[in-house]
């Protein structure tokens, strides 16, 4: 089966290099999206995090007001919510990153 139309395979070539191309970026923009930190605090800055792009949680910190021997169960759910935040802010982060490479096209898989 021939194709019709002058350009065909050049069109086809020309649409793998962007492709490629935007693969190239997405790996960089990754990669440098891993070096990145995002902050969140909970209960009026009881408990504050700090979180990498690769979803680890680097630094805690907790008030000591916020420590309370005969409530350790709200300071479990503070140090919850705080790291839950902190991975929320990273994933938008993220997704806002790499929305820019795509311009708006949901890539399923990549993000």
């Amino acid at each position: 089966m021939a194709f019709k139309g002058g350009g065909g395979m050049g069109n086809m070539n020309n649409m793998l290099k962007q492709a490629q191309k935007l693969q190239e970026e997405m790996a960089r923009a990754q990669e440098e999206l891993k070096t990145r930190t995002v902050e969140a605090s909970v209960g009026g800055g009881a408990v504050q995090v700090v979180v990498n792009g690769k979803n680890e949680l680097i630094e805690l910190k907790i008030k000591p007001e916020a420590v309370d021997p005969d409530d350790v169960e709200m300071l479990e759910d503070l140090i919850k919510a705080a790291v839950n935040e902190g991975l929320r802010k990273v994933e938008e982060m993220t997704s806002s990153e790499m929305g820019k490479l795509t311009q708006g096209f949901k890539i399923p898989g990549l993000f």
